[in-house]
């Protein structure tokens, strides 16, 4: 400090104190600077309330009070730190950056007791905060420590002035000596603020000690690290300046040839490519193989294409996501209707990929549902909200395991997995990869690669992938892993186990005509070139096509016919022929032709032994009508319509139950021995199998065996068992749906798929009336109608019997 300065400084008196010991001054707050007592520092004026405080400081010769923001937020009021400075203003000064300084001298430390948020400044209560020191041996060795610790340290801090080392050198008073140390050294803020708040010296001594310890500990570290890289980049500059003093002389001999030139430059890639330690030395290692392999042998080329392949590969390299969870929910929601529960989770995943960063281990997710849902597409939507690459391979009707793990170097024509192919394409570690396919692998005498994808999907492990062909761990933790399958039954449990399922439920009525409206006609009206034509589709126009053309529980179908009407109307305006503008079920018929999904497997009449059930197909849900017919014979139960074997115990379980329950009924028991029971499922071509026809099958057997009608308005869907209790089923939502598409009206369900239902719209509970039930008895009271008074099987009996007299 020069004299002039000096005397500025010594013209602003330190704030006099009232009787209560408190005094009053403007109030400095600063976003992350602290100053300490008895120190020279230059404080930035950011704030406009800052530069009013303290010109007024300035022109009344009066000290200020300086405080450190806590950086928080409370009812709209600023939050400070208790403990300041008091500190006299010197010259103002814009010679170190944009923002204005002010040379500050540190006074005493002051304690504030109140703060008046007075205009055109705060103004701060403070009273004097005393130091704590008693005189001691171990104070004394603390002082010492503490400037051996800043001599060896002072080595490291190159912008630090010799003047200023000379001066800390020469403090000898503990207090003084913690101030103008802490004021030098590269500490944090808050570590900082927590020197100023200690009032004892010698804790003060203590925390600083430990401060100045471990800023020396890593000074040394980044001194020894940056003094190894220097002599590593020496040795390769060494190694780089001989190869081309070689390649120099080796033209000037006529002896260069591609083959060296091909290796200098191998080296210079390995060089360049930044890779991990471990992966490097591997390819120094093959590249040294290649230099004493002849360049004609075969295994030149094999060792040639793995360097190649390794430096394809990206190693650290990392895509820029996008974490705004408005942009994302934006590019989900304008790329897919509904899906509510999915986005969710998507929205959810990037908002702790927010929080989290690093720490955060990508999750596996899996999207489950029938095709034409959705699931790859907005696996496409998720990498376009994260601004990540998006790579896609099929897994259906893989069988090799090398597919996915590669095949070893020693095979003829080997080459790395799927995985890493597709990660060679991505050129970053953190895209997003969907398997698509999952449960449609299979296994054979080359091995099952649903078990080599257990690595791959496993968060624990994926961190250190092994490709057969590489033969060195690959970080896949980064890639965000998406699967899709049309069900789980496919997927080993395993691997399941690995997966985060979610559910792509089916797409109702009313969301596959908001779905057609918004994406599907837009999308082929454009593609097939007739968006400026003016072609509408009435709501009535759509509906004919979802429920006589369509039959399943997503939207491929009809994306389809919508594109077929949409060719045909390009034909007529490429020929110059008028063409409807508005479709109606009428012109759509006349495109499509006659309906291709008709009406007649469902059962609309009240009948004997014929009950309609409600069953899951990969296409969604469906209705299926079970008959029942009773014969003449010996009590034996004939099953057609390719029933699968559960199916099939799903029969003998009704029937045995049926048995067991014959007095109730009022059934004969020689019925069960003198008739032949014949249980059909139409459309026996098609494969069916399952425990949830278990109550239909009861309710057609007691029909048959009782002569009843059972009510035609009524579907049912659930597994009973011996006792006639009704078990939950899966596929519920689908199989709703399927009724309300076939215009049944009533269904029976059982009682603990009740919590199946809750993600229904509106307008499906609307048409659809759901009956829970727990045993199969309530739901026979249902459909059953009043049984007749006779039987027409045992008039029949009585009829023949009196035809033919015994004895006669």
């Amino acid at each position: 400090m020069n004299p002039k300065q000096n005397r500025n400084f010594n013209a602003i008196k330190s704030a006099e104190p009232n009787s209560d010991g408190i005094f009053q001054l403007p109030l400095l707050v600063l976003d992350d600077r602290v100053v300490f007592p008895q120190v020279l520092s230059l404080v930035p004026i950011t704030t406009e309330a800052n530069f009013q405080a303290v010109s007024y400081a300035k022109e009344h010769k009066q000290t200020l009070i300086v405080v450190k923001l806590r950086h928080l937020l409370n009812g709209g009021q600023t939050h400070v730190h208790k403990i300041g400075t008091e500190i006299a203003p010197g010259q103002l000064s814009d010679a170190y950056g944009e923002n204005i300084h002010v040379l500050v001298q540190g006074r005493r430390r002051v304690q504030i007791t109140d703060i008046e948020p007075a205009a055109p400044f705060p103004v701060a209560r403070a009273i004097t905060v005393e130091d704590q020191l008693k005189e001691s041996e171990r104070v004394e060795s603390l002082c010492m420590s503490l400037l051996e610790l800043f001599k060896v340290s002072s080595q490291f801090l190159e912008s630090m002035p010799d003047s200023v080392i000379k001066y800390i050198l020469a403090v000898k008073e503990p207090s003084q000596l913690c101030d103008a140390l802490a004021a030098v050294m590269p500490l944090e803020p808050e570590q900082l603020q927590s020197l100023l708040e200690e009032c004892d010296v010698e804790r003060r001594l203590e925390q600083l000690s430990a401060a100045v310890s471990a800023d020396l500990q890593d000074s040394q570290l980044h001194e020894e690290v940056h003094s190894r890289l220097q002599d590593e980049i020496a040795a390769n500059q060494r190694e780089m300046y001989l190869r081309e003093q070689m390649r120099v002389i080796q033209q000037e001999l006529g002896d260069g040839d591609i083959f060296q030139q091909e290796m200098g430059e191998l080296a210079e890639k390995i060089q360049d490519a930044n890779l991990p330690e471990d992966i490097q030395e591997k390819a120094m290692k093959e590249l040294s193989r290649l230099g004493v392999v002849p360049p004609m042998s075969p295994e030149s080329g094999v060792i040639h294409t793995y360097l190649d392949r390794l430096l394809t590969l990206p190693w650290h390299i990392t895509s820029e996501e996008n974490l705004d969870l408005q942009h994302a929910e934006d590019i989900l929601d304008g790329a897919h209707y509904g899906l509510k529960k999915v986005k969710t989770r998507i929205i959810e995943h990037i908002a702790v990929r927010k929080l989290a960063r690093d720490k955060m281990k990508s999750p596996i997710l899996c999207f489950v549902g029938p095709p034409g849902v959705g699931k790859t597409s907005l696996g496409k939507s998720i990498a376009d909200a994260l601004g990540c690459k998006f790579l896609r391979i099929s897994l259906g009707g893989i069988r090799d395991e090398a597919e996915i793990r590669g095949h070893r170097r020693t095979y003829i024509g080997s080459m790395p997995g799927r995985i890493l192919q597709q990660m060679e394409r991505a050129e970053t570690v953190n895209p997003v990869f969907m398997l698509d396919e999952i449960d449609k692998m299979s296994s054979d005498f080359r091995g099952d690669p649903a078990s080599a994808l257990l690595e791959v999907l496993d968060p624990e492990q994926n961190q250190h992938f092994v490709d057969h062909y590489l033969e060195v761990p690959y970080d896949l933790s980064k890639v965000t892993f998406i699967t899709t399958a049309n069900d789980l039954y496919g997927i080993p449990e395993a691997l399941e186990d690995r997966l985060e399922v979610i559910e792509f439920k089916g797409y109702s009525e009313e969301e596959k005509i908001e779905i057609a409206r918004r994406f599907l006609i837009p999308k082929q009206l454009e593609v097939n070139g007739i968006s400026s034509v003016g072609v509408s589709f009435s709501k009535a126009s759509l509906q004919h096509i979802i429920r006589h053309f369509t039959y399943e529980s997503g939207v491929r179908n009809l994306e389809r016919e919508i594109a077929k009407i949409c060719r045909k109307i390009a034909r007529q305006t490429a020929s110059d022929r008028v063409h409807p503008r508005r479709m109606s079920p009428t012109i759509v018929e006349k495109y499509l032709g006659p309906p291709q999904v008709l009406d007649s497997r469902v059962n609309r009449a009240d009948g004997i032994g014929i009950v309609s059930g409600l069953v899951w197909t990969p296409n969604g849900g469906d209705i299926q009508t079970i008959e029942v017919s009773l014969v003449p014979g010996k009590g034996n139960l004939m099953l057609t319509g390719q029933l699968g074997d559960v199916l099939q115990e799903s029969a003998h379980i009704a029937l045995s139950y049926l048995r067991s329950r014959a007095q109730d009924f009022d059934l004969p028991a020689d019925d069960f021995d003198n008739y032949d029971i014949h249980i059909h499922m139409p459309e026996g071509a098609v494969q069916k199998d399952g425990p949830s026809a278990g109550i239909t099958l009861a309710a057609a057997l007691v029909s048959a065996f009782s002569e009843t009608r059972v009510r035609s308005d009524y579907a049912m869907t659930g597994e009973i068992t011996l006792r006639g209790h009704v078990l939950p089923v899966g596929g519920v939502v689908e199989k709703v749906l399927a009724a309300r598409r076939r215009n049944v009206p009533q269904i029976i369900l059982p009682n603990d798929n009740r919590k199946d239902l809750r993600d229904l719209s509106k307008a499906v509970k609307k048409d659809v009336s759901v009956v829970f039930v727990e045993n199969i008895q309530e739901a026979l009271d249902l459909i059953l109608r009043d049984p007749p008074p006779r039987r027409q099987r045992d008039l029949d009996a009585e009829k023949r019997q009196g035809d033919n007299p015994e004895g006669e």
